[in-house]
């Protein structure tokens, strides 16, 4: 196992849930190829990838540096992850609705849903506002826990 270990860099679990990702994909591409629209849909694949590399990564990365310089020290990677998590889950969220948000595609959206695309914006926006409290009340809750167990700890002496 360790030479298995030594030579993948990981452990077989890795490669297995890897194989399975590459055989979904492979499914996904095959399912995909008949459609007039394969096209499109990998030109837009291959822009979003782009864009991501070139310049989301380089934008959230420097963002999150931002971040964890203003946290200061080491000990607080906890209340960092309380504000990386929600932010990725809003990011997320604003790429799926972005063109709702931005009007693109109403037509298409009204005919779908028989809803119209305009209170997009605002349920984002309501959205990622839940999504912040929730994880700042876990974060408090956790903060309030931590404190009142090392509080009840017993003093030991050496």
């Amino acid at each position: 196992m360790t030479e298995f270990r030594r030579g993948y860099g990981a452990a077989p679990w890795h490669l297995l849930l890897l194989l399975g990702c590459f055989a979904v994909t492979g499914w996904i591409a095959l399912r995909l190829s008949g459609e007039p629209a394969a096209g499109r849909m990998l030109l837009w694949f291959l822009g979003a990838v782009v864009v991501h590399d070139l310049f989301l990564f380089p934008v959230y990365a420097l963002a999150d540096r931002m971040l964890r310089a203003a946290m200061g020290r080491p000990d607080r990677r906890s209340a960092l992850n309380h504000v990386r998590v929600p932010a990725l889950a809003s990011g997320l969220l604003l790429l799926v609705y972005l063109p709702g948000i931005l009007g693109l595609g109403g037509d298409t959206y009204t005919d779908a849903s028989g809803l119209t695309p305009q209170p997009l914006l605002t349920r984002w926006l309501a959205v990622s506002a839940v999504i912040f409290a929730v994880s700042a009340m876990l974060y408090a809750l956790r903060r309030r826990r931590l404190r009142r167990d090392a509080g009840s700890r017993p003093v030991t002496r050496r």
